[in-house]
């Protein structure tokens, strides 16, 4: 009776290691679904500036619906994966090292790219 004990705990020890090893993985899979949107929306902003010859810091009417939407530069506007809460920059274009659009997990040191200066 005491091995059957042991064993099982031995077992619902392996299990919950293996339900926190699940969570962190998931942590880590949302956390880079979420940089590559931001990433996919920086690229579709520097490929309509560059297409029309605006320089980061213009202001360009309609900035977020001519980057955005069917046939755009990205097909729709992207979805948090951790439901965080997409914000866009508005109507300017961003200097190169700054996101146009933003993460509202960000603020808890999630959902950022460790390292924008080629963005």
């Amino acid at each position: 009776m005491l091995e059957l004990t042991l064993v099982i705990t031995i077992l619902l020890s392996l299990i919950g290691l293996l339900v926190l090893g699940a969570n962190t993985w998931k942590k880590g899979s949302d956390r880079a679904l979420c940089i590559m949107n931001l990433q996919a929306v920086q690229k579709g902003v520097r490929s309509f500036s560059n297409l029309n010859g605006y320089e980061p810091g213009r202001v360009v009417a309609g900035l977020e619906d001519q980057i955005i939407g069917t046939g755009r530069f990205v097909e729709a506007m992207p979805i948090c994966p951790a439901e965080g809460a997409y914000t866009t920059a508005g109507d300017m274009i961003p200097a190169p090292g700054e996101l146009y659009l933003n993460c509202s997990l960000a603020s808890e040191g999630e959902h950022e790219p460790l390292d924008l200066e080629d963005w």
